[in-house]
């Protein structure tokens, strides 16, 4: 499938636009820059805020100013059963292109990126849907102090912390003939509320990536469009605002995008955990 691409006059050609709320993934509405964004951060998951809530991994926009980071957050699907694919930056005919992220059935391609929190560069091993009821997998999901259906599944990653695909230095995942036909299906844009979060996000200053030189202050928020007080984390090496963030996830080791590693044990049950 080769998506249009749509490359807005705005700033120079250089706009972001989010996905419609009911759109298909054959087109792909974003910027097209010369400059590639900036490493992933890294970062700690905040807790979830409740059950049935799915975690949206942050990520490099760009707006007028330049690359700003939206932080990571945690939001609900429009609808049980749909999944996030995360948007990516690809690179084409010279330019990075913002290919937009969309709800579907299945976790589509996303460029290879490995964002972290089950999101390793393919496919997603944070949890899944069964019975209207998501599953969720305590090796990548902070869960503590939420009612909800748990299992334990340990994933082994590379390191790395690329936020592009393709072109110089790019990583070089290309899609599957699945995530091609996963492309193909019904899709659904970011939720209002998402939208909300990426526009609160490019008014902040401080998460431009020229000001906190791609260590953000605000990397991650338990709840979209709040970026500062307790529920907040800071990316490795940076001063946290505020109060700073809660603590980390008891398992948390940090790696590309905050990813929890463990050794390399693979282990699969499920229980309904209460913390």
């Amino acid at each position: 499938m080769r998506p249009f691409r749509f490359l807005l006059p705005l700033w120079l050609g250089l706009a972001v636009l989010a996905a419609p709320a009911a759109s298909s993934a054959q087109v792909v509405v974003g910027v097209s820059i010369r400059v590639a964004p900036p490493l992933l951060p890294v970062y700690v998951q905040p807790p979830i805020p409740a059950a049935g809530y799915l975690w949206m991994p942050g990520y490099w926009a760009y707006g007028p100013a330049g690359y700003y980071w939206v932080p990571g957050t945690w939001v609900e699907p429009p609808a049980v059963g749909l999944l996030w694919t995360p948007g990516y930056w690809g690179w084409s005919n010279g330019l990075y292109v913002w290919h937009a992220g969309y709800w579907g059935p299945h976790i589509g391609f996303y460029g290879g990126v490995n964002y972290g929190f089950g999101y390793i560069g393919t496919g997603f091993v944070g949890g899944f849907w069964a019975h209207g009821v998501f599953n969720y997998n305590r090796a990548f999901a902070n869960v503590r102090g939420v009612h909800v259906v748990t299992y334990n599944k340990t994933v082994i990653v590379n390191r790395v912390n690329i936020s592009f695909n393709g072109g110089p230095h790019g990583l070089h995942a290309r899609p599957t003939p699945q995530q091609e036909a996963f492309a193909r299906e019904a899709h659904h844009g970011p939720t209002p509320l998402q939208e909300q979060h990426e526009h609160a996000a490019a008014g902040n200053h401080a998460l431009l990536a020229s000001v906190n030189h791609g260590r953000p202050a605000v990397a991650a928020s338990r709840h979209p469009g709040v970026f500062e007080g307790h529920e907040v984390v800071a990316a490795h090496g940076a001063n946290p605002p505020g109060h700073g963030g809660p603590p980390p996830h008891p398992q948390a080791h940090p790696g590309p995008a905050g990813e929890h590693h463990g050794n390399d044990h693979h282990e699969d049950h499920h229980d309904e955990h209460h913390d």
